[in-house]
């Protein structure tokens, strides 16, 4: 697939850099450089997501009578490209990339007419309940238990690394409702507020020391039957539907454009091993190649699945391989940032970032003691740590290679 900018393309591009000018503010900017997720704060993330909304940009790629953009497959690339070389910090994907393409394909009226408006808005902030102490990988093994009381479902349970549940207010989860011989079975997909008596959220502390993850404890927690999403029992169908847009429903090739495109710079200002820049080193030069090759192979997959989403089509098995690709990649990157930056990479200053979430161990430090090293250097361990985990949220890689194996070459 070619992309090609005309004359309309070109114009739409300089209307997105305008409207990045005028909203995307120094503070936003300054904190996107120094985040140390792939998410951002939780304030940063909302006054971002409430400039995106006013604009009605907020969730581009859903249908247009759902409030999305009647956008071609070229302006959704030059809105993601854009965003990422200005700056521009991350939505939450969990209402905007997931419970909201849910609703569409599987909701009932009265649920899309309740909850889009309401994720289109940053009135609802979502979180997602799939995996369990005993079921990552092995989702259909999950045995929270959801049990018929009237109108009514009783569930109780335990959700694991849950992200930002501590600010959520609703959360979409994936209960048992029946024991089956099929572990697929039996399954529901329900939505569950984060008020209701019963459910209680205790946090997880990252490698990173950041407060971003969660565990939840449901005890006696009563929904409502008409808080199911699709049929009750045939949760699976739905979950893999989500999964799809999890995995595969947003671009990586930009930002990983723009990550490595500052390593360059760090590398043509840190020294090397001999009297040159680390630039000039050929075998670090060699190392940037390699990652400008394959981001820049990613890049030309992500715009034939883009063309694919413009005519109706779903994300497929295509979901596991861009989620594969592009979460080893961003890892290599932040390899890459550790070697650029060498002994900088050492003391530990979240003061000095943009965690993703509060850091409860973070040292207390004096209102005039500056941070070690130069600003570009003090994100650089936290990412690395905290990006260990790409390849293991949203279904291994692992996981994702047998999708590929089993849906592309029938083994």
């Amino acid at each position: 697939m070619e992309l090609a900018f005309s004359a309309a393309d070109a114009a739409f591009r300089d209307e997105v850099r305008a409207f990045l000018d005028e909203k995307l503010t120094p503070e936003l900017r300054a904190v996107s450089r120094r985040m140390t997720s792939v998410y951002a704060d939780y304030e940063t993330t909302m006054t971002w997501h409430k400039a995106l909304y006013e604009k009605g940009w907020v969730a581009p790629s859903w249908p247009v009578e759902y409030g999305g953009c009647d956008w071609t497959v070229i302006q959704h690339y030059i809105f993601s490209s854009e965003l990422s070389a200005a700056g521009a910090p991350p939505l939450s994907p969990m209402g905007l990339g997931m419970c909201g393409p849910v609703l569409i394909g599987y909701g009932t009226p009265e649920q899309k007419a309740w909850y889009l408006p309401r994720i289109l808005s940053g009135e609802d902030f979502w979180c997602q309940g799939y995996s369990e102490p005993g079921s990552g990988s092995d989702l259909a093994s999950l045995q929270m238990s959801a049990v018929e009381d009237g109108d009514d479902f009783i569930c109780n349970g335990q959700k694991i690394w849950t992200t930002h549940a501590n600010y959520a207010n609703r959360i979409f989860n994936l209960v048992r409702t029946s024991k089956e011989d099929i572990p697929q079975r039996g399954i529901t997909f329900i939505l569950i507020d984060m008020d209701t008596p019963g459910l209680k959220v205790e946090p997880l502390v990252m490698l990173s020391g950041e407060h971003i993850q969660n565990q939840i404890f449901f005890t006696d927690v009563r929904v409502p039957k008409k808080n199911v999403v699709g049929k009750v029992g045939e949760g699976w169908t739905v979950a893999k539907y989500l999964m799809q847009f999890e995995r595969g429903g947003h671009a990586y090739a930009p930002g990983l454009h723009t990550r490595l495109e500052r390593i360059r710079r760090m590398a043509g200002t840190e020294a090397g091993d001999g009297t040159g820049r680390l630039i000039e080193d050929p075998a670090f030069a060699r190392k940037l190649a390699d990652a400008a090759s394959e981001i820049t192979a990613l890049e030309y997959t992500e715009h034939r699945i883009m063309s694919a989403l413009s005519n109706g089509e779903a994300p497929g098995a295509e979901s596991s391989l861009l989620k594969t690709r592009g979460t080893e990649l961003s890892q290599r990157l932040t390899e890459l940032a550790l070697e650029a930056v060498a002994h900088y990479a050492v003391p530990f200053q979240p003061h000095a970032t943009a965690p993703g979430g509060p850091v409860p161990d973070a040292p207390s430090l004096s209102a005039n003691e500056t941070p070690v090293g130069p600003d570009y250097a003090w994100p650089v361990t936290p990412k690395y740590l905290n990006d260990r985990a790409g390849s293991i949220y949203a279904g291994t890689n692992e996981i994702q290679r047998n999708i590929m194996a089993k849906a592309v070459l029938g083994l």
